[in-house]
């Protein structure tokens, strides 16, 4: 029989506020009248989505924080922290290596089929600041190019956002890249999961950092398995702590410059 109203509440207040019955069943909480329908898992994490087109665009309130991972995509890590996110209803942003892209053209498109911003983080992952500006910026029009060609399929393409390899910049290349039409990420709570550290250890020191900073952008990688494993308590800690993941999208349509007109800037 159909659960009665005052048992219908009674229910879906055990489950909002964790207080779950084992007793509960598929039955009874299916007929939960509208008012009283369950959110997925992770909903209150979402945040707004900020349409981005330049730098001074990225204004995040406290607790807001931005997800963003470097260096893949990699199959086995990228597609379960794709996974994860889905269960916590939020989106990040991929900056993917053109030499990765390249290597799994599927794995980027279905980064974008799941609604995450894909942003680029030149082809090779090397040191910027030991190439001249011309160099380096043919550098990160080549990592671009596979981005594109691995979207091409799907009618999407790359947003203008670029970051650093190492985060290691200059002021003339920094201008360079602003004069290119990117918006470059910087990061304000780096969480290192490149140190050869347990994932509770690369949790901890996240959310620490997060407390410290208030708000900010985020690094992670979608290379490691202690990112991946950490992850799913890191996203229910963030939602214990109030923390809403913002989606930065693109405002405009991305417009690269070429390398010989970035050059001359």
């Amino acid at each position: 029989m159909p659960a009665k109203a005052d048992e219908k509440i009674e229910i879906a207040s055990k489950l909002l506020t964790g207080n779950s019955d084992p007793q509960v069943d598929d039955i009874k909480t299916a007929s939960l009248s509208p008012q009283y329908e369950l959110r997925r898992s992770g909903q209150a994490l979402e945040g707004r989505t900020l349409s981005v087109s330049l730098q001074k665009d990225i204004q995040l309130a406290k607790g807001e924080f931005v997800l963003t991972f470097d260096d893949g995509p990699r199959p086995g890590k990228t597609e379960k922290i794709l996974d994860i996110l889905d269960e916590h209803d939020v989106k990040a942003m991929f900056l993917m290596l053109g030499r990765s892209a390249q290597s799994h053209p599927g794995l980027v498109r279905e980064v974008a089929k799941r609604g995450h911003t894909i942003g680029l983080h030149t082809h090779s992952h090397g040191d910027l600041t030991k190439l001249n500006v011309a160099a380096a910026l043919a550098e990160i029009e080549r990592g671009q190019r596979p981005v594109v060609a691995a979207l091409s399929p799907i009618n999407k393409e790359p947003a203008p956002f670029f970051r650093f390899p190492y985060l290691a910049q200059n002021a003339q290349l920094r201008t360079a890249v602003k004069n290119s039409g990117y918006v470059i990420m910087d990061v304000e709570v780096d969480s290192k999961d490149y140190y050869s550290d347990s994932a509770d250890q690369v949790r901890l020191r996240t959310l620490k950092r997060m407390a410290n900073a208030g708000h900010g952008v985020v690094l992670f990688h979608d290379i490691h398995n202690r990112t991946v494993k950490m992850l799913p308590q890191l996203l229910k800690d963030m939602e214990a702590r109030g923390y809403k993941v913002v989606n930065l999208v693109p405002q405009n349509q991305p417009r690269f410059k070429s390398v010989v007109q970035l050059a001359n800037n």
